[in-house]
């Protein structure tokens, strides 16, 4: 899968608790290409020796320790921040800007005020209750494609992306049907 070149994503994680959620968000931002991954705060560079980044995307796609998650952004990128907060946009209506700045909360608390204060855009995704960190990023990534990317060059993503030993095919080529205008 070739990536827009406008396009530019990093995401940003808020003292994030433990390193199997790490290491799940790593392998989201490998799956979906994202360009960068930040975190704040010491629980994860505490745990980091436990690394559970599995297909090792650490090598690929730079997992940065910082002090201030606002300092990440570049100066043409958007700051969405991913949460449950009143007034905020659900992720089904959201429409994503070409680059931009996820930041996510801790598994156990919430973004800062602050932080929200400086974001472009809010959004949450309708559940009943949380998701964890991992499973938060997956779906605002995917969304993220799903949203961006057309859906003329399924079979060479589908290609790309299976690993060696799948190569099953559908018997009849499947209609896909588009909401995009």
């Amino acid at each position: 899968m070739t990536k827009n070149t406008q396009q530019q994503v990093f995401i940003g994680l808020i003292n994030p608790k433990s390193p199997s959620n790490v290491g799940s968000v790593m392998r989201a931002a490998g799956c979906y290409q994202a360009d960068a991954v930040f975190y704040t705060g010491q629980r994860y560079a505490r745990a980091a020796k436990f690394n559970t980044d599995t297909k090792n995307i650490n090598k690929q796609i730079p997992l940065t320790g910082i002090e201030d998650i606002i300092a990440a952004k570049t100066a043409t990128m958007k700051i969405v921040c991913v949460d449950l907060v009143e007034g905020a946009i659900p992720l089904p209506e959201y429409l994503h800007p070409e680059q931009a700045l996820y930041i996510l909360g801790p598994e156990d608390g919430s973004i800062e005020q602050a932080i929200i204060d400086q974001a472009d855009d809010v959004v949450y995704i309708p559940t009943i209750g949380c998701m964890n960190l991992a499973a938060t990023t997956n779906v605002v990534l995917y969304d993220r494609l799903a949203k961006m990317q057309t859906l003329t060059a399924s079979d060479k993503l589908i290609k790309q992306s299976r690993d060696t030993n799948n190569k099953t095919k559908t018997k009849t080529k499947s209609k896909i049907k588009s909401k995009v205008k």
